[in-house]
């Protein structure tokens, strides 16, 4: 049974309109990717720029974004299925390629695992479903939706109506935003968090 406290967070989340996430993210240039079969996402640091890069794992191979641009560093389209698939690791990891070859990279989707839900300096991202299976992203900042409206200090960011949510969180820099469905990749920035 639902209680009436449950009853108006719902509702609240369900009258949130999607809107942009606030100062200092930006959205990359291309801020949604397009990724048939996307299975997972997970995060490398560029050893020679220090930027945020995405590797994302699909049916059709891997890729490796640069997280500021959304341009494709590198694709694998016939990676080694024994050593290359998130399921072959007990601890989630890909090879990485491009700029990341010679690293594993955490892969959080289909088959498990996460990226950070939280940065540093405060921000967080929460995924909400009061409408299952049509999971909503909200971005917060100071401790999220405690009654306030939405645009205040929390921020609904994405709707998943489409495709099916397979991840969403912060690289371990804390400036990268991703969220993974079966069918793309979108993506935030920011500069580096004063202090961090």
């Amino acid at each position: 049974m639902i209680t009436e406290y449950q009853q108006r967070v719902r509702d609240r989340y369900l009258a949130a309109p999607v809107m942009p996430a606030p100062a200092p993210w930006q959205p990359v240039p291309e801020h949604t990717i397009d990724i048939g079969g996307l299975i997972g996402i997970g995060f490398a640091v560029h050893p020679d720029t220090g930027r945020d890069l995405v590797m994302v794992v699909s049916h059709a191979g891997h890729g490796l974004f640069d997280a500021v641009t959304g341009e494709r560093l590198a694709r694998d389209r016939d990676p080694d299925p024994a050593s290359s698939t998130p399921d072959a690791h007990p601890d989630l990891t890909c090879p990485g390629l491009g700029p990341a070859a010679g690293t594993h990279i955490r892969i959080a989707g289909l088959f498990g695992g996460g990226l950070h839900s939280t940065t540093p300096d405060g921000w967080a991202v929460d995924v909400v479903s009061p409408d299952w299976p049509h999971d909503r992203v909200i971005l917060s900042a100071d401790g999220g939706a405690n009654g306030e409206a939405p645009g205040s200090t929390w921020w609904h960011v994405f709707h998943s109506r489409y495709s099916e949510l397979r991840t969403a969180g912060f690289s371990p820099t804390g400036r990268t935003l991703a969220i993974a469905t079966s069918s793309d990749i979108t993506l935030w920035t920011r500069p580096t968090p004063l202090g961090l």
